[in-house]
């Protein structure tokens, strides 16, 4: 190849650098958002609580993560917990008259509000799936897994940037013909410890992701990962899957001949 089949082209990126902000106007429940703290928004981590809990907390968990080119979205979930008084939430009807938990809920509710906002964030603000991030605690987990496949079934094609389950096994036994390639995480103890998941978590999620890592915490702690020792998988897990733009001012040297200017 000689020289003169070597041109130098900056590089540029197609979509908007800052991204279009969520509107209450079109997410029913209440959120929380926050644009990236270095001015880049390249991927965005949505954070889906627990059973029980609101989205304040994660919110702040998921500003003090600080990942780089990353806004975070936190959500609450849609239903409040009957007979409780304080704010507790739950991503389906998880309870029955008896105040039992149900054994086999019905998270539709929760993907169909998904659903919905996810469109929003494609359509209106400018964000491809594959720089979505989902991060779900428990019963949030869940239902991030439960929509990873939905939006793979309705979406062909389209996969999101990465999943990650803290102790949130699916719901239901997927059968694909072909796989979602979305990278999934799933974080989790050995029982007693709360929340454990089945014995048949791990196989169910690689019957519906080619990708599935799963990562086992040692101790006798319940809850969200709590150390640093316990949160380095999951952040091995996202510099792994993070997208990174290019910054403006880097060139990439192409083969060919120049193009013609006209």
């Amino acid at each position: 190849m000689s020289t003169s089949d070597i041109h130098i082209q900056e590089h540029q990126e197609d979509r908007p650098r800052v991204k279009t902000a969520p509107q209450s106007s079109k997410i029913s429940v209440p959120f929380s958002y926050k644009a990236s703290d270095d001015g880049t928004d390249e991927n965005l981590l949505i954070l889906l609580h627990g059973l029980g809990d609101s989205h304040v907390p994660f919110f702040k968990l998921g500003c003090s993560l600080k990942l780089p080119q990353t806004a975070v979205l936190a959500l609450r979930a849609p239903e409040q917990i009957p007979y409780l008084y304080e704010q507790a939430f739950q991503w389906y009807e998880s309870f029955d008259p008896l105040g039992e938990l149900i054994q086999h809920p019905n998270p539709t509710p929760a993907l169909d509000l998904l659903s919905k906002i996810t469109d929003h964030l494609v359509n209106d603000c400018n964000w491809p799936p594959g720089r979505i991030h989902f991060f779900g605690f428990a019963q949030g987990g869940s239902v991030a897994a439960e929509f990873g496949i939905r939006w793979f079934k309705s979406h062909v094609g389209s996969d999101f940037g990465s999943i990650t389950s803290i102790a949130g096994p699916l719901l239901s036994y997927p059968t694909l013909e072909k796989l979602s390639s979305t990278p999934v995480l799933l974080v989790h103890r050995k029982p007693p410890a709360e929340p454990s998941i089945p014995k048949a978590a791990v196989s169910a999620l690689k019957k519906a992701y080619q990708r599935v890592q799963d990562k086992l915490l040692e101790g006798k702690k319940s809850g969200m990962p709590s150390s640093r020792e316990e949160w380095e998988p999951i952040m091995r897990f996202w510099s792994e899957n993070l997208g990174k733009r290019q910054m403006s001012g880097l060139y990439e040297v192409l083969s060919g001949a120049a193009p013609v200017p006209t």
